[in-house]
């Protein structure tokens, strides 16, 4: 089941709005936020459109899980955070998917839950190609 106009269902430029498609996990797609004053800031995001977890079933959803656990690890490898905060919504767009956001103790927000887009921080376009190849290998 798709939404033509979910950015997470049809790609392209509605999801070049906010992120950029890093690779399909097992029942999701992962995709680096650009908005990176988090670094390594991405979004696991389930592979229909579905609003709940209870929408899916209980295998679908430990496969879902398994796959934030991996991009989790990876963001660990790659960006050292001293925690990852982990943010369900989707009442807007509706569509299943978690924000890994990670955190720096000593940093701004340390010890409260994280802005949506705190600091506008964008990168180049080649400083996303080496954020997403580093996810990639420790994938």
């Amino acid at each position: 089941m798709k939404d033509c106009n979910c950015g997470y269902c049809v790609g392209g430029e509605p999801l070049a709005k906010f992120g950029i498609k890093i690779c399909n996990l097992q029942v999701s797609q992962l995709i680096l936020f650009k908005e990176q004053s988090h670094p390594g800031r991405v979004i696991v995001a389930y592979k229909d459109h579905v609003s709940e977890l209870v929408n899916i079933s209980d295998e679908e959803r430990n496969l879902f899980f398994a796959d934030v656990a991996a991009a989790a690890n990876a963001i660990h490898k790659v960006f050292h955070p001293d925690k990852v905060n982990y943010g369900a919504y989707g009442d807007g767009g509706c569509h299943l998917h978690f924000h890994l956001v990670p955190k720096y103790e000593g940093q701004f927000e340390w010890g409260t839950p994280f802005a949506m887009n705190p600091g506008k921080t964008y990168l180049t376009d080649a400083e996303y190609d080496e954020m997403i190849a580093k996810i990639k290998e420790a994938l």
